[in-house]
């Protein structure tokens, strides 16, 4: 104990005295209290004392915060995977000085379908609440992300107000952005055709999408309903200009998030490009401070606090510096739980997907 613990406070050896022997998720303090970092462990002894052995074997950034900690607080968990889920939450929560933090103190914007009310929404919000309705993001690049939801409302004449007033139509309606569920114009299956049109265009799925349109516009011309195939016509040309403009990228019409990473001394920049049934349909970018981290551990953390807020999770995530074995099986767990399928983390070799790995460094290196 004493070649662990010389030279520090007794609060410090005695943490350190009783540390469990199971998984868990350790926070350290500095002398105010304030969280300066968490991390999760096998086992929470071996990994926290670490930090106090060899201090001239660690990074410099590791022996600043280790020079800071006045406190070590520490919770055990049921399983591996239990304390990365706490992990993330807990990076969240306090954003930590000693972490890398995803959204470096700013709030990305999610699209919210209200797949909860009668006649769903579609709007922005930075906040993401277990409400029953649907998630798209988060979006780094906001004036891309008004520019979609002004495309789908152009597209699919939603209703945008709070409160639904049944005595009359509003503006919406007369100007034709709007099919007034509100005074019982349009019925709640056929309204509800529409949001499903927009999850699909949402989760990069035009190809079928455009299929479903041709099929419900020639059932409404057989029923000589022409005002409603009129409609569903101008639909299905805007998804097919939009299937157009969309990029094939892959012959197997997979689901893929590609991370580029770039680094100079202004920073770090983290490139997603998204992948949906083999077409690129976007991308997003994260700035992050550079904190002495090695490639290999921003990765590993970014990818973590991304996906414990993301609402979508591929089958195949590629990365530019793969998580040490054990971490990498351990998030491969955690995302396929997340999915309810396989999930793999992988560095390729060659073809495409080493095109396309290369493609979004080079736009993380064009963007510092």
């Amino acid at each position: 104990m004493t070649e662990l613990a010389a030279g520090f406070s007794d609060n410090i050896k005695n943490a350190l005295a009783v540390l469990p022997e199971k998984p868990g998720v350790y926070l350290m303090h500095d002398a105010s209290g304030k969280v300066i970092y968490v991390g999760k462990a096998v086992v929470l002894k071996n990994r926290v004392r670490s930090y106090f052995r060899n201090l001239a074997s660690h990074t410099p950034k590791v022996k600043a915060m280790v020079a800071k900690i006045a406190e070590i607080e520490t919770i055990v968990t049921s399983s591996e995977v239990e304390a990365l889920i706490l992990e993330c939450n807990l990076i969240k929560k306090y954003r930590p000085r000693y972490n890398i933090s995803l959204k470096d103190d700013k709030t990305y914007p999610y699209l919210k379908v209200t797949m909860q009310e009668d006649f769903p929404r579609l709007y922005v919000t930075r906040r993401q609440l277990r409400d029953g309705a649907r998630y798209y993001g988060p979006y780094a690049d906001a004036g891309a992300m008004h520019a979609t939801v002004k495309l789908l409302r152009s597209m699919f004449p939603l209703r945008t107000c709070r409160k639904m007033n049944p005595d009359r139509p509003c503006l919406n309606y007369h100007i034709k952005r709007c099919l007034a569920p509100c005074a019982g114009y349009i019925s709640k299956a056929d309204y509800h055709k529409m949001i499903k049109s927009i999850c699909m265009v949402l989760d990069g799925r035009t190809t079928e999408l455009e299929r479903d349109l041709k099929q419900q516009m020639q059932e409404a011309a057989d029923n000589y309903a022409f005002e409603e195939a009129a409609r569903l016509r101008d639909q299905l040309q805007a998804v097919a200009r939009l299937n157009e403009a969309q990029k094939a990228v892959t012959n197997n019409g997979g689901d893929m998030d590609i991370f580029g990473l770039g680094q100079d001394m202004t920073g770090l920049c983290v490139q997603l490009f998204f992948v949906r049934k083999g077409k690129l349909i976007g991308r997003d970018n994260f700035f992050l401070p550079d904190g002495g981290d090695t490639p290999q551990e921003v990765m590993t953390a970014f990818v973590k606090q991304y996906y414990n807020e993301a609402t979508f999770i591929p089958k195949e995530v590629v990365l530019p510096y793969l998580p040490e074995e054990d971490e990498k099986q351990l998030i491969e767990t955690w995302l396929a739980d997340k999915a309810q399928r396989r999930v793999e983390l992988l560095l390729p070799q060659r073809g495409v997907k080493k095109d396309l790995l290369k493609l979004a460094n080079e736009n993380a290196v064009k963007l510092l």
